[in-house]
């Protein structure tokens, strides 16, 4: 959404009839009809009242403004930005703000400052779990946005966060085409699953059924994730009519949600163990749960990272001291 010459945030005036608070002396007008991103965008602008001319937005802010694909977020998220030089850094509940230490590349998106998609993955290694990143960096491959070169400079580095991201970077493809996706493909590979990710499947006479999520390699057992859009109306008719073209077909799909891969990991764990003719290993599904519990799919991931964002913002909670 392009700012309107009448659309301007307040700062310093206290304003409560016809206006919306975004922090503490930064008001913004009240406006119906505008969606959850056009809010966004109004509140960053309104921050960059208070940021110095060098700041740019980066970690998950940033990773919004891009559009890349996020995991499972906390309701309420800070703001990140990072400012460089010896100038001031704001302190306010609600902003996370570091200092650079190194001279910036600002890149505009969506009319706002944001720091290099490198170094915004950087910063999100630093808090995210192994799941979290690798949503990020395939969503960020997909989209062109990373620039390989740069990438490997960063990589060659031993700053904070760079093993975390290294790891996540060398197992990405750039081919699972969303969040849903990308755990389920992690999930094969903590199983020792092997796959391949969006393959086109032909029938014998060269036909083409359709591209699946992923097929297990050497077999025709196609497992593609049904997320949220799949409940729409419309998208389950069209739905129904292409599980007719795999039931009618020499390949077996199987279809996964969230819930399953989440709260039901050793029922399909058991399920994959019965198609592939082999013993159960309990340390598959142990890894599995650590990984997820590293994350923000997991109640314990996401404790973990507010209360660290909540001590960077000098916001202390001292409801369980007394």
């Amino acid at each position: 959404m392009e700012p309107s010459n009448d659309d301007v945030p307040i700062r310093g005036e206290v304003r409560t009839k016809g206006h919306r608070r975004v922090a503490h002396g930064l008001f913004v007008e009240k406006r119906d009809g505008l969606s959850d991103a056009d809010e966004l965008l109004r509140d960053l602008r309104a921050w960059l009242l208070v940021l110095p001319p060098t700041a740019v937005f980066t970690h998950l802010t940033a990773v919004l403004l891009y559009g890349w694909d996020l995991p499972n977020l906390p309701e309420q998220l800070p703001v990140w930005a990072a400012v460089q030089g010896d100038g001031p850094r704001p302190r306010r509940p609600g902003l996370i703000c570091s200092r650079l230490k190194r001279a910036t590349e600002k890149v505009v998106c969506q009319g706002l400052p944001v720091d290099r998609p490198e170094e915004v993955l950087l910063r999100c290694a630093r808090d995210l779990g192994h799941l979290d990143l690798a949503i990020i960096i395939e969503s960020a491959l997909r989209s062109g946005d990373l620039d390989r070169d740069r990438m490997e400079a960063l990589l060659a580095t031993r700053r904070p966060g760079v093993a975390a991201l290294r790891e996540a970077y060398r197992a990405a493809t750039g081919r699972p085409e969303s969040a849903g996706e990308v755990v389920l493909v992690k999930f094969h590979e903590v199983m020792d699953v092997p796959v391949e990710c969006q393959v086109d499947c032909f029938e014998d006479d060269g036909t083409l059924i359709g591209r699946a999520d992923l097929l297990v390699v050497g077999t025709r057992q196609v497992h593609e994730y049904d997320g949220a859009g799949h409940r729409d109306a419309a998208q389950h008719r069209k739905d129904l009519r292409r599980d007719r073209r795999w039931a009618s077909s020499a390949y077996v799909r199987r279809g996964y949600t969230l819930d399953d891969l989440l709260n039901h990991a050793g029922t399909v764990m058991h399920e994959l163990d019965r198609l592939l003719g082999r013993p159960h290993d309990p340390e598959r599904l142990r890894r599995w749960r650590r990984l997820v519990s590293a994350s923000l799919y997991s109640e314990e991931g996401r404790a973990r990272v507010m209360n660290r964002w909540r001590r960077e913002m000098g916001v202390v909670d001292w409801a369980r001291t007394a």
